[in-house]
């Protein structure tokens, strides 16, 4: 049994000033994070304010705002359900078979959402509009809110469960006041960035026909080059992810776990479903039967077509998974990076400047990949020419637009790292980054680590900024199979996908951290 301490009344976050140094590293990130956002400005300013109002003006817009804000809405609540059902069947509920359980809830991480609408499409030709995006979206999104969750709560306890209950009331109601305020943050982080990735989605609702903002700025992007409405169309998107962010900070508010006055015992009651058993199982097998299962049997039925493997190059095939994996984890590198000095401060301390910070960093999700890329192509053009079209401009790129997964892991991971032991290593001597180091990152680890596997997998996945910013010659497994499928080459297209696929899910199997055993649990 592990001891636990549960503060009642926990100390403002704000009651400190963040030191110096942490402050200027966490504004330094965000400067170099915004090199799109100022991209976009530029081109915004360009543009002449009447210009600007007729673009506003357009009929169409109210339809395409609609759209996106219906969309994210729409699936950002039923992944929330989803992944609290999920987490809680994972972590309280005694299942037979439980690792295999865990990596199947994480497995569709690694299934791209426009590989997913190519399977269901195949076998449901006119599966599409609002519904269809809903349904694939949610599908592919729910392990975001699943695996920190499932995380909390294995760090958590239902002690405080139990003492509601023996204060007379219900299971829903002791859930509710016991284990809620534990899993809240993730849940919370988690949702965000459901609703940051549908903001930013492209590839599903393109293949959907379901017109939002990302696809009526691709459009503009790739068939009329009027940047300048693109440009004000991704400031729409700045402007939502900005909305997001200031949301989902009020909602967290301040309650934060920390440790401190009253000490009781960690553990985790494991309940027996009974009659839900069937039902519960059938939960925990949907989603990655139908974001992973319907996919794979597409592609399993296209690689056996026999002209399939007659022309496969396998060369070709193993340059792409080599370039996609160096090129992710060079992604997730600069992630963690950028994301690791803006997450410590806002674990830490609070105030609006902090706040600002945070907020800003959680911008590049917000925008498309297509934008921040071409963003990255003006600046290394204009600023740094002998990085244009080089692996360290494409892998800097995945860095901004997946900084803030690393946020969210990392903050959280941080956040619970009690305070009084960096004060105590200080007291013997460590200075602060020593004791950043040596304490609070060591035990944060897995947080970082965590953030650092979620930006790989998503990398492996990105397509339009990959497009326009890797090397010449350069293709990995997401390029080589937006090649096949634009010109409708799906047999050939199907090794990629399935490479893509089979790659994504390492990362995706090691975010399940299906190694972890149970906390200490008491039988119910």
């Amino acid at each position: 049994m592990t001891q636990h301490v549960i503060e009642v009344a926990a100390p403002s976050v704000g009651a400190r000033r963040p030191p110096h140094a942490l402050l200027a590293l966490a504004t330094l990130a965000c400067a170099v994070a915004s090199i799109p956002l100022a991209y976009l400005l530029v081109r915004v300013s360009g543009s002449a304010p009447n210009e600007i109002a007729s673009i506003l003006a357009r009929p169409r817009m109210p339809a395409l705002l609609l759209n996106t804000v219906s969309l994210i809405v729409t699936v950002t609540l039923a992944s929330f359900v989803l992944g609290l059902v999920t987490a809680f069947l994972l972590v309280r509920a005694r299942l037979r078979a439980l690792r295999l359980w865990i990596v199947l809830a994480a497995l569709p991480l690694a299934v791209p959402s426009y590989l997913a609408a190519f399977g269901w499409l195949a076998l449901f030709p006119g599966m599409q509009g609002f519904w269809g995006s809903t349904f694939l979206l949610t599908i592919v999104s729910t392990p975001y809110v699943t695996l920190p969750v499932a995380a909390a709560m294995r760090g958590g306890t239902t002690g405080l469960d139990d003492v509601a209950r023996t204060l007379g009331h219900g299971p829903w109601r002791a859930f509710w006041l016991g284990t809620w305020p534990q899993i809240r943050p993730a849940a919370l982080a988690g949702s965000l960035l459901v609703a940051l990735y549908v903001l930013s989605e492209f590839g599903a609702v393109a293949l959907m026909r379901y017109p939002v903002l990302t696809t009526a700025i691709q459009q503009a992007y790739g068939s009329s080059f009027n940047r300048n409405y693109a440009a004000i169309l991704a400031i729409i998107l700045v402007a939502l992810a900005m909305i997001l962010v200031f949301g989902e900070q009020r909602a967290r508010g301040r309650a934060r776990r920390q440790f401190g006055a009253v000490t009781g015992v960690s553990r985790v009651r494991v309940v027996t479903l009974g009659a839900a058993r069937i039902p519960g199982y059938l939960l925990l097998a949907a989603v990655p039967a139908c974001a992973v299962g319907v996919p794979v049997a597409v592609l399993i039925g296209r690689l056996l077509q026999a002209e399939t493997l007659r022309d496969l190059d396998i060369f070709s095939l193993a340059q792409a998974i080599a370039n996609t994996l160096l090129l992710a984890l060079g992604g997730a590198v600069f992630a963690v990076l950028l994301a690791a000095p803006i997450a410590a401060l806002a674990a830490r301390y609070g105030g609006r400047v902090v706040r600002a910070i945070e907020s800003a960093g959680y911008l590049g999700l917000g925008l498309p990949g297509i934008v921040v890329g071409l963003s990255l192509v003006f600046f290394s053009l204009a600023v740094v020419p002998a990085l244009y079209q080089t692996a360290l401009v494409l892998t800097f790129a995945y860095g901004v637009l997946f900084m803030p997964k690393a946020i969210g892991a990392i903050r959280s991971s941080v956040a619970q790292v009690p305070e009084s032991l960096a004060d105590v290593a200080r007291a013997l001597g460590y200075s602060r980054w020593q004791s950043w180091w040596h304490v609070t990152a060591r035990l944060a680890r897995p947080g970082i680590m965590a953030g650092a596997l979620l930006v790989a997998v998503t990398a492996m996945k990105e397509l339009p900024a990959t497009l326009l910013l890797r090397p010449t010659g350069t293709d990995t497994l997401a390029t080589e199979l937006w090649a096949r499928t634009d010109v409708s080459s799906y047999g050939a297209a199907a090794p990629y996908a399935a490479a893509l696929v089979l790659v994504a899910a390492v990362p995706a199997f090691l975010l399940s951290d299906a190694r972890r055993g149970r906390p200490d649990e008491v039988p119910s």
